[in-house]
């Protein structure tokens, strides 16, 4: 590991944790964490505040974590994209400048599996998309595609290291759907149509 490494981690992790939900909703006159799902992703600013705007936050989240990745990548292959894209998704989850209450991470882990993996990114994206359409649960879909990533690395025959990490990395985003799996299960999960002007959350 080099040392330019090690000086970029902090930086990542930092990227990672830029507030892209947060300023685009308050742009929009909406507060992202007591309005909709209180989740600071791009589904709930999609809700609150349209399609434009929801676009606007999944391609910076996932920019956050393609760019982390890709510089880790020219600086040192796989295990540099690695490093630097899993600091990227811990700022995003975790990030220290919103008292470490941060989103669910697919986007911006989706951004560095695009830099390491983009055929299966592509495919999976795909997927995510149709599940959306279909049944309108973002979280579905995202928790599909998150189970499906490791599946497909390991399927294409990659070694025990990518699928190992790409396992690890599948578990925290599915870790941080937990509240999603328990609306789900109670049929109360939250869809991707618009919430209704007067504030109150689609069903």
């Amino acid at each position: 590991m080099t040392a330019a490494l090690w000086l970029l981690l902090p930086v990542a992790y930092l990227v990672g944790g830029f507030p892209t939900a947060s300023i685009v909703a308050r742009a929009t006159g909406h507060d992202i964490r007591t309005e909709g799902s209180g989740n600071p992703g791009a589904s709930n600013v999609y809700r609150l505040a349209g399609w434009r705007a929801g676009l606007i936050v999944l391609l910076v989240d996932i920019g956050k974590g393609s760019l982390a990745a890709g510089v880790g990548l020219a600086l040192d292959g796989h295990r540099g994209a690695y490093l630097l894209g899993l600091a990227a998704v811990l700022g995003h989850v975790f990030p220290i400048t919103q008292r470490f209450r941060g989103g669910r991470g697919v986007a911006t882990a989706g951004g560095v599996m695009i830099v390491i993996y983009p055929v299966i990114a592509l495919v999976l994206a795909v997927v995510w998309f149709l599940i959306a359409r279909v049944l309108r649960k973002a979280s579905v879909a995202s928790i599909v595609c998150t189970v499906a990533f490791p599946v497909a690395v390991a399927v294409t025959g990659n070694e025990w290291g990518d699928i190992v990490i790409t396992s690890a990395l599948a578990l925290l985003v599915l870790s941080r759907h937990a509240s999603n799996l328990r609306r789900l299960v109670r049929g109360e999960e939250h869809g991707l149509d618009r919430d209704p002007p007067d504030g109150s959350v689609a069903p």
